[in-house]
């Protein structure tokens, strides 16, 4: 009997989405006709599996699809940018929708309480399985970001022939010194630049783990056929470098990027003069 009841749901399918898409719309959980879609789809599965499986069974093969659907939905919606807090609206919601149609279809006492607790599990269980899908798709969301943020805050330029410069903004770690290294690299094969300047102004602190990943990048640098200065060595940075004992012998060292660069035209055997 409580089988039947929940399948009986079927029939009124259009109903219930009509229902459950006014309570999104009045709740502000949806975004549109996107949104419409994914829930008519969710809501045929779901009534098709509660009308031919058992809803106190959750783990039956009727409901693979559904949860399959449900966790494609959520992680959508959290690229999306919806919240946690309005990832679970939209199941609330849906069994807000459901339970008034039980209520019209189902007039015994008894089988409507037993069908709305039955609902409640299903969906108390599917709401749980959101906020893993969610979860894994905002760290999607923030992976992709973090990569995004490393490539645009990496940027190698070509300040002149046979010179290529390198600005580092921010904390040097290791899965960033491996985007700087593969940067830098590229770019000198592209350019075929002789002469790289990793400029560290916009670097907070130098510890021995970034001076590390500094001299990784120099010996690569050198690997090249090219030659490595590090500019924008502060007064603070130059001390804390000779507390750690870090030991930069062999590297080309200047306070500034302009610094830098004269050095650079003099290894060049450049002259820059102003034109009288």
């Amino acid at each position: 009997m409580q089988k039947n009841v929940l399948g009986s749901l079927k029939k009124h399918e259009s109903k219930l989405l009509d229902i459950w898409t006014r309570l999104l719309l009045e709740k502000g959980s949806t975004d549109g006709s996107t949104e419409e879609e994914e829930s008519k789809e969710f809501t045929s599965l779901l009534l098709d599996a509660l009308s031919k499986g058992n809803a106190d069974d959750f783990n039956s093969k009727e409901f693979d699809k559904v949860y399959d659907l449900m966790m494609g939905i959520s992680s959508s919606r959290a690229k999306r940018g919806f919240s946690p807090r309005e990832n679970a609206q939209y199941l609330i919601s849906f069994k807000e929708a459901a339970s008034q149609i039980l209520s019209e279809i189902e007039k015994d006492p008894a089988s409507l309480y037993d069908a709305n607790l039955q609902l409640g599990a299903l969906v108390d269980n599917m709401t749980i399985m959101t906020f893993e899908a969610f979860m894994r798709g905002r760290e999607d969301v923030i992976s992709r970001q973090i990569d995004e943020i490393s490539e645009i805050s990496t940027p190698v330029i070509r300040v002149w022939d046979g010179v290529v410069a390198l600005p580092i903004i921010g904390t040097l770690d290791s899965s960033r010194t491996q985007v700087v290294m593969e940067n830098l690299l590229q770019q000198i094969v592209d350019t075929g630049s002789s002469i790289a300047i990793l400029d560290i102004s916009g670097v907070p602190a130098v510890d021995s783990l970034v001076a590390q990943h500094l001299i990784k990048t120099v010996s690569a640098t050198r690997l090249m056929g090219a030659e490595c200065i590090i500019s924008g060595i502060r007064p603070e940075i130059a001390q804390t470098v000779v507390h750690l004992g870090i030991d930069l012998t062999g590297i080309i060292t200047k306070t500034s990027l302009a610094s830098a660069l004269q050095t650079a035209f003099e290894m060049l055997q450049l002259t820059v003069v102003k034109r009288k």
